[in-house]
């Protein structure tokens, strides 16, 4: 089994920078794929960026020159980089991993992009 607690959402205004963290209780060496995605109110789930197996990076056009997925492997925490923020970037993000085939979520941590 794995957790994933998210942290690092906040208020921030249009234009903005915010950096997320997830924390995995395991090494996330065994984790992929790995990533974030974000749900807004009244909308589906969507992957923002991902590490994939075979060491590519997902990123959905929506966000893509704006945000930056990282990992520290020592800390086993993935880092999510958000930049040049939007108002409709708004939602809850959610860390997600899967380990041995079997996909895990965080708690999720809000984001609100407003003025």
């Amino acid at each position: 089994q794995v957790q994933l607690v998210e942290s690092g959402g906040g208020l921030v205004q249009p234009g903005g920078s915010l950096r997320l963290s997830c924390a995995a209780s395991r090494s996330i060496f065994s984790l992929y794929p790995m990533g974030w995605y974000r749900q807004a109110a009244g909308k589906r789930r969507e992957l923002v960026a991902a590490f994939m197996s075979g060491g590519s990076i997902n990123y959905a056009d929506s966000v893509k020159g704006r945000f930056t997925i990282s990992r520290d492997n020592a800390k086993n925490t993935v880092y999510l980089q958000m930049n040049s923020l939007k108002p409709e970037d708004t939602a809850v993000y959610y860390c997600n991993a899967y380990y041995l085939g079997v996909g895990y979520w965080g708690q999720g941590t809000q984001v609100t992009v407003s003025s």
